[in-house]
């Protein structure tokens, strides 16, 4: 598989993880999803999820089962986080290592085609979860309006490094859209 392959998401959404809907979960298939934390549901200096993240993670337990997976080493932080969602976690992931991904795929006794890796890092979630075959969603990062430019110019190289090894990716896409060729 080319570089351009394995850093090109399945589906990009244009804003935050709360736009993934079980209505998209549905249409692929997906049955289960591996989250990425830092960035993707809190920000990195946020110690506690949202309350619309909380309703979030509620609407698609319905329809999918979750695991937090995270590159993060403090378990402190991981843990409390997963605890306030309910939800398991692997942290220290090491990502793109496929490790920790396949321990949560296996844990939920589903096809990794069936389980989307969810994250905003193209060189750490989408490359981790396209290693291992998982369908790939790449989200924009939750981060604090202070942190925004640093975030955006992160995200642009990412883009334009993935563009010149062959991923499709332009700086924005409208949500909803499977972006992988076939």
């Amino acid at each position: 598989m080319s570089w351009g392959a394995l850093l090109q998401p399945d589906l990009i959404l244009d804003g935050s993880v709360v736009n993934l809907t079980p209505e998209m979960l549905q249409k692929y298939q997906i049955k289960g999803l591996v989250l990425d934390v830092d960035d993707t549901l809190v920000p990195l200096k946020v110690a506690q999820a949202s309350e619309e993240l909380h309703q979030w993670v509620e609407e698609i337990r319905q329809v999918a089962q979750m695991w937090l997976v995270s590159n993060n080493l403090s378990e402190a932080r991981i843990g409390s986080i997963a605890r306030a969602l309910n939800l398991p976690y692997l942290h220290g992931a090491s990502k793109p290592s496929r490790r920790k991904l396949r321990q949560a795929v296996k844990a939920m006794n589903l096809p990794v085609e069936q389980v989307g890796m969810v994250g905003d890092r193209l060189f750490t979630d989408v490359l981790a979860g396209n290693r291992l075959g998982m369908f790939t969603i790449l989200v924009e990062p939750i981060v604090p309006p202070a942190q925004a430019i640093e975030s955006f110019g992160v995200r642009a190289l990412e883009v334009w490094v993935s563009q010149v090894l062959g991923a499709t990716l332009p700086p924005r896409q409208q949500k909803f859209t499977n972006h992988r060729k076939s």
